[in-house]
């Protein structure tokens, strides 16, 4: 087998900078990237054979661990019927069944390929609804790659500071509107100059692409009186929160119901997915009920559901998000602790088995205060923590996540290897 080191040189020649997804590269962190092997439970093997603990977690879907055994075995049941039929399956219908129940905000929904299709597809939802063509996001918030929503993105757009992607035709991005995370003052200012052309607001209940920063306090539902206030679409783009934080996502966590409902991730177990959904009145639009076009063939793949709902029966035992909660917590705690010994300004924000740590003092709010993070003092901190066998995000601004496969044993490991990495970072 060859090693990462030759594997990479042979993936630069034949994929745009070596990966299929930019952050892969370790541009945000310096260096090479390793190339895995396998995974089980809270680990993951590289092609050389080194172990490493990994908080990555595919970015947040495997909120099982690695290989999980119920998730391996519903794939391999269902892939011996078929990888594929581009006709409904019951399994399609068991995963509608499984959201619209887990989220009342949902009342029908559309199985999709990926997260970033989900968001596209419900801000069509919003605009054929409306008539209007107005978008409200926020900065720092990143919802997948499509044209109207790489304007000041997160995730790998913080991570290379490109605010906006070449290719958006500038006709296109002037119909996004752009305001600050948590600044509801910002908001209705927009929406007092702007409000009757504004189809939707989209918004990371949580957000996780510039790092995870919380909503403050009556945020999300200063948004939800604003948009019903002016006959918007509210949208929550719970692609990593939803299924994540609560088993109702952000909106059972916060008490604010959306109009429309991105997901993925989790309810794919590990394997491409997305779905959007919302009011019967909104997804009525939706073809073939209404004028809004959107299709798939691989939407609701059988080995996709069948590997989320694997996933989600684990998660009907609300037991599990104590548990993740009492992981994450203890994470956080041993992150504060060894920045405090090694005197590091580190500031920690988290939510449930999602966190992020800043290299930067004071708050982390919204992306203006993220962007204050040494990013280079958190690649030597990569870099050291992976030396230590732990595996964190090749960026300042993403997520750790913390999966029911963690032991306390691992959390004490990372724990222990933290305070050594950050007094050498």
């Amino acid at each position: 087998m060859r090693d990462s080191k030759s594997l990479f040189e042979a993936a630069c020649r034949r994929i745009p900078g070596g990966v299929n997804s930019p952050v892969r590269a370790f541009r945000g962190v310096g260096g090479e990237p390793f190339f895995v092997a396998r995974g089980e439970g809270a680990r993951i093997w590289d092609v050389e054979g080194r172990s490493y603990l990994d908080f990555l977690g595919s970015w947040g879907p495997l909120i099982l661990g690695h290989a999980a055994p119920t998730v391996v075995a519903a794939v391999t049941e269902a892939a011996a019927r078929g990888t594929s039929y581009g006709a409904p399956t019951a399994l399609e219908v068991e995963m509608a069944e499984a959201i619209t129940a887990a989220y009342p905000s949902i009342e029908l929904v559309r199985l999709v390929s990926s997260g970033t299709e989900a968001a596209l597809s419900a801000i069509r939802v919003a605009r054929g609804a409306t008539g209007r063509e107005l978008l409200l996001k926020f900065d720092g918030c990143y919802h997948g790659h499509s044209d109207s929503l790489l304007v000041k993105a997160g995730s790998g757009g913080a991570t290379f500071s490109i605010p906006d992607s070449a290719g958006v035709p500038a006709r296109l991005a002037q119909l996004t509107l752009t305001a600050a995370f948590n600044d509801l003052d910002g908001v209705r200012a927009i929406f007092r100059e702007r409000g009757r052309k504004i189809a939707a607001v989209i918004v990371e209940p949580v957000a996780g692409n510039m790092g995870v920063v919380p909503p403050r306090p009556g945020f999300l539902e200063g948004l939800r009186e604003l948009t019903k206030a002016h006959d918007a679409v509210l949208i929550f783009d719970e692609v990593i929160t939803g299924f994540r934080v609560a088993y109702g996502g952000a909106q059972e966590l916060y008490g604010v119901q959306p109009d429309l409902t991105c997901l993925g991730k989790i309810i794919g177990g590990g394997l491409p997915v997305g779905a959007y959904g919302g009011s019967r009145s909104l997804m009525n639009h939706v073809a073939p009920l209404g004028a809004v076009y959107q299709a798939g063939t691989l939407s609701g793949n059988p080995l996709a559901v069948a590997a989320g709902l694997a996933t989600l029966a684990r998660l009907r035992d609300r037991e599990v998000y104590r548990r993740l909660e009492a992981l994450g917590s203890e994470l956080e705690r041993g992150l504060r602790d060894a920045a405090a010994k090694a005197n590091v300004p580190l500031t920690v924000n988290r939510v449930g088995s999602m966190l992020t740590a800043f290299f930067c003092d004071g708050a982390v709010t919204d992306y203006a205060s993220a962007k204050r993070a040494d990013t280079k003092r958190y690649a030597r901190y990569f870099h050291a923590m992976l030396e230590r066998g732990v595996f964190l995000a090749p960026s300042q601004f993403e997520a750790a996540f913390v999966s029911l496969a963690h032991t306390d044993a691992d959390i004490a490991l990372a724990g222990r290897a933290a305070a050594e990495a950050l007094a050498a970072a």
